[in-house]
């Protein structure tokens, strides 16, 4: 009979994300709605890119709240930073530098070696040093506070000569680590579980770059690129549509109750799938 227990338990333990073991503990969920009321990302008209972030990502936010078998974090609410990472960016800060130079060290060798093959990914603006200080320090947080699953909310755009036109391109992708990163493979089938529920309202994105909903990106520090988040840190970056495909305050609204419940959906799929 013990026998028995243990091979159900072993092979239980092949076909099963890491986070069912974990029977008696919370899973652990951090939300970064992107950008801030600094730096607010793409804008179309007066629509700014942070506060579409905010309002859904406070949607996810809530519906997982609710869900004892989650413990929920969130960067940013209306105003600027949580307390708690306000708190953590402040106090932290030369830790913050030393960690990134740390990882970006640890990766240059990696490349020297051959041990990680650098791949092209799809262009992204490039961060600011304050907020890739940010980042890195979500990260150095995420690793700390044993976070089981980053996920990171944004609304898209592409290079255009004008921004303040409605562009041609819509629809979702997902963005999630590429294969040798050491936090891909479980933040891959989070990212499927995820991408299955939007799916079912929403097309994938018909930006060239993006094609298929699914991208894989070593670039990204929100995934962990450097090695910045443990293998145990599943991370993915979803660009949930084009801003400029929700000019009114109704669309937006009434999208991000959507978006909202297909995710958190997905989410409690990854995890708690019978």
């Amino acid at each position: 009979m013990k026998k028995l227990l243990f091979t159900t338990i072993i092979i239980l333990s092949l076909f099963t994300p890491l986070a069912y073991i974990k029977a008696n503990t919370p899973i652990k969920i951090l939300l970064v709605p992107g950008h801030d009321n600094e730096a607010w990302g793409a804008q179309y008209g007066n629509i700014k890119e942070a506060d579409m972030n905010l309002n859904l990502a406070t949607r996810i936010y809530n519906t997982l709240k609710k869900d004892k078998r989650f413990e929920v974090h969130i960067t940013r609410k209306i105003g600027g930073h949580t307390k708690e990472f306000e708190d953590y960016f402040a106090n932290n800060t030369d830790a913050i530098s030393a960690f990134r130079e740390s990882v970006k060290a640890k990766m240059k060798k990696k490349v020297e070696d051959g041990s990680f093959i650098k791949k092209e990914n799809a262009p992204h603006n490039s961060a600011s040093e304050d907020v890739a200080i940010k980042l890195y320090g979500i990260n150095k947080w995420a690793n700390e506070n044993k976070i089981d699953a980053v996920i990171h909310i944004h609304f898209n755009d592409y290079p255009r000569p004008n921004k303040w036109t409605k562009g041609i391109h819509k629809g979702f992708t997902i963005y999630k680590p590429e294969a040798q990163m050491v936090n891909s493979k479980e933040s891959s089938l989070l990212a499927e579980k995820i991408f299955t529920q939007l799916r079912k309202k929403y097309m994938t994105s018909t930006y060239e770059p993006e094609k298929g909903g699914f991208v894989e990106d070593q670039s990204l520090i929100a995934l962990g690129s450097n090695g910045s988040l443990l293998p145990s840190v599943r991370s993915v970056l979803i660009e949930y549509g084009y801003i400029y495909r929700f000019p009114t305050r109704a669309s937006r609204f009434a999208s991000y109750d959507n978006m909202a419940s297909f995710t958190t959906t997905g989410v409690k799929n990854y995890f708690f799938a019978k």
